[in-house]
């Protein structure tokens, strides 16, 4: 269902709509297939989604801005039905997006199957975090925010452990099958430097170059992580919406072989 309600933000995304719009139709949506917004009154947060656009990393509030050509836009959202969290995130570009900045999506996207890869039963959580640092700073010049990470999901929003997005191999707690992880990469196109608003809860980047944002709820498997929530539907509304540019990534690529 968190997937779904990504989904129809992907169908409902374009220059001059209002952030707010966007979160009001989803609560809408998640109200209307017998949810609850996961992160409205979380710790105070007031708003169903957190939407993030351009240098706003995560935490972003909706409001009265209206989306342009080239702007990205992250959504971040968590839907509560039988007892338990969903949380997944999907980074979204309008229009004309430069080149630099899709890269930099598609880097993000790909390294969210990276660390998924590694949640598999007896490797530690510092195997994740590896492989989405080693991907997206090593492989590729970009920043990865340290002050903020995944974590474990389930009848809580937050459970434990954490999962940074930067680490070592064999560091951590121990994954056991069954265990259910929110592995979320937030990586900025310049310095991993941020700094939160006055508002306590939109995070920017110090030097304001964009920042991307994809999450996967994800199970510990046996022999690798399994997305339970999901890519292909949002993708496929993506590619339906002439509004949106989804030429940065190969929809053919084998992500569970990455």
């Amino acid at each position: 269902m968190v997937s779904a309600t990504l989904t129809e933000v992907a169908k409902f995304l374009k220059p001059g709509i209002k952030t707010i719009t966007i979160d009001q139709m989803a609560e809408t949506f998640i109200r209307d297939n017998g949810g609850v917004p996961s992160f409205k009154g979380y710790h105070g947060f007031p708003y169903t989604l957190c939407i993030s656009v351009n240098e706003v990393v995560v935490h972003g509030f909706p409001g009265n801005y209206e989306l342009k050509d080239g702007d990205i836009i992250s959504v971040d959202c968590g839907f509560y039905k039988n007892s338990y969290h969903g949380d997944s995130a999907y980074t979204f570009a309008i229009g004309n997006v430069k080149p630099e900045v899709l890269q930099l999506l598609k880097v993000t996207k790909e390294s969210v199957f990276r660390g998924v890869a590694q949640a598999k039963e007896h490797n530690r959580v510092g195997d994740i975090s590896f492989a989405v640092e080693n991907y997206t700073s090593r492989e590729n010049p970009y920043g990865v925010v340290r002050e903020l990470v995944g974590h474990g999901v389930g009848k809580e929003l937050h459970e434990d452990p954490q999962v940074p997005n930067n680490g070592k191999r064999g560091d951590g707690k121990k994954l056991k099958e069954g265990m259910v992880l929110a592995i979320e990469p937030m990586i900025n196109l310049g310095t991993r430097e941020v700094y939160t608003l006055d508002d306590g809860w939109t995070v920017v980047t110090k030097d304001k170059k964009p920042s991307a944002h994809f999450e996967h709820t994800t199970a510990v498997r046996r022999n690798a992580g399994e997305p339970l929530s999901s890519f292909a539907v949002i993708e496929a509304a993506e590619i339906a919406n002439p509004e949106l540019n989804s030429s940065y990534y190969n929809f053919n690529v084998d992500t569970t072989a990455l």
